[in-house]
């Protein structure tokens, strides 16, 4: 059979022909092996293309150590009361515990986006898992209420681990899995990040109940550090030893076509140039970056809202955020199952979309009520949808984008969310402060209604069903 693919529109290799050979299974090892002919610039070479069991194992590696990284994003801001009163610091200095995540990111994301093209996947891995871990001890060697300054630094080594992680979700999925779970396998990577975040909202307020005995707070703050610190280096040690590069032969013909293009072909120059030229992939890091935008102020900001409304419930405050996330990240599994099966990512992103754009409004409205079980429910309701938002803006935007690198693409939407984070945190912030928690809802759910109708303005196609609607 004769195949004529996306592929054959690459500007740097031309495919003629690819003739599959052969399926079968072959080992234990091996779900699917295909033969296949290319023929590239005159030359037939033969490859084969397998999946290998040991990607699951990869993935869940890569969602554990992005798990560790993501649970010290908020482990600060969920109980920013009580870290006020130890650090003898304003709230709002609290509130850039969380935010230099996202100031972070902006600057250092592209040069990391070039390694990640040029070094791969292992590189990057340790890289992350390294700072990741040097982070957390430094934080343990800062429990003092006059420390604040290197316990900032510990959390910006682990602020900058997090540029080696947001982007890898893609591309670890485009590397090691089939055509038909991609989507999936973005799930699961992006799924790490979400649980971390959970347990960033569930396990501080447990850990370091609030308290006026200095002595019990710096224990429990010590407690929180070392559990983490000695996560942090478990994890190191296991990317050192068993994180691969990439499997033997590639999963998808997109993949041995890509392994076919020699390096020195590839600008990553041209490619930021070329995404930064599609307007419909422009449209989406908009719309992308106002509503992970939105998720991110509403965490950084959660223990402050629920404070004021229920004063003496930091520890529901956590529960609260563990909802938001854990119903989210059921959202974002159904949501890459969907995908890999109907491949209807326009229909889905924008349903999505719209349903967070509901649920902040709701939230806005019940949060004082004066019953938390009704703001455990619409937070629910609000998480299950934003937070389930964030894989499909990956697998969108991979869509919007081939054959341009993931990691690229990634990367710019993970930027202008953190972009976004930063202005709608600090400016939902003031406006609480001034004028209460309805009004600060209210301004993020006007910046939610205008990306649901930029959303529905973008242009899209999917041509890409020959390979099985992965592109």
């Amino acid at each position: 059979n004769d195949f004529v693919t996306p592929v054959l529109d690459h500007p740097i290799i031309e495919l003629e022909k690819i003739t599959i050979l052969k399926s079968a299974v072959e080992s234990e090892d091996v779900r699917t092996e295909h033969k296949i002919q290319l023929n590239q610039n005159g030359d037939d070479t033969n490859q084969t293309i397998k999946l290998y069991k040991r990607r699951w194992f990869i993935v869940l590696l890569f969602s554990s150590y992005s798990l560790c990284n993501s649970f010290q994003w908020i482990q600060y801001g969920i109980i920013n009361n009580i870290f006020m009163k130890f650090y003898g610091v304003e709230s709002f200095t609290i509130d850039w515990m969380s935010m230099i995540y996202m100031l972070t990111y902006i600057p250092f994301i592209f040069p990391v986006t070039w390694l990640l093209d040029k070094k791969g996947l292992r590189i990057i891995a340790l890289v992350a898992t390294a700072m990741n871990c040097a982070g957390t001890w430094i934080k343990v060697t800062s429990v003092r209420p006059d420390l604040f300054a290197v316990t900032m630094l510990g959390q910006f080594c682990c602020s900058l681990a997090q540029v080696f992680i947001l982007g890898m979700p893609s591309k670890i999925a485009s590397v090691w899995f089939g055509s038909e779970e991609v989507s999936t396998a973005c799930s699961i990577g992006v799924f790490g990040n979400q649980l971390g975040i959970a347990i960033g909202f569930l396990v501080p307020p447990i850990l370091v109940p609030n308290g006026d005995d200095m002595d019990q707070l710096t224990y429990d703050i010590s407690v929180m550090f070392y559990i983490t610190a000695g996560v942090a280096t478990l994890l190191f040690l296991l990317v050192v030893m068993v994180f691969q590069e990439r499997p033997e032969l590639p999963p998808t013909q997109a993949q041995a076509t890509a392994r076919c293009i020699p390096p020195e072909q590839y600008s990553y120059t041209a490619s930021i140039l070329r995404l930064l030229r599609n307007k419909p992939f422009l449209l989406l890091i908009l719309t992308y970056g106002l509503n992970v935008g939105c998720f991110y102020a509403v965490g950084t900001l959660l223990n402050r809202m629920i404070i004021e409304h229920y004063p003496g419930e930091e520890l529901n405050a956590g529960r609260i955020g563990l909802t938001i996330v854990i119903a989210g990240m059921v959202g974002s599994l159904i949501c890459g199952i969907w995908l890999d099966r109907t491949k209807t990512y326009k229909q889905t992103t924008l349903t999505v979309y719209l349903m967070s754009f509901v649920g902040m409004l709701v939230y806005a409205f019940t949060l004082s009520l004066g019953h938390l079980w009704v703001v455990f429910l619409t937070a629910g309701a609000l998480g299950f949808f934003m937070t389930g938002y964030l894989p499909l803006g990956f697998e969108f935007g991979v869509e919007l984008t081939y054959p341009e690198c993931e990691g690229t693409s990634s990367g710019l939407l993970n930027c202008s969310a953190q972009v976004f984070g930063i202005m709608f945190t600090i400016c939902q912030g003031k406006i609480i402060d001034n004028y209460g928690t309805l009004a600060g809802n209210i301004f993020l759910c006007v910046f939610l209604f205008i990306g649901s109708v930029l959303t529905g303005k973008i242009p899209f196609s999917n041509n890409n069903d020959d390979d099985g609607g992965q592109k």
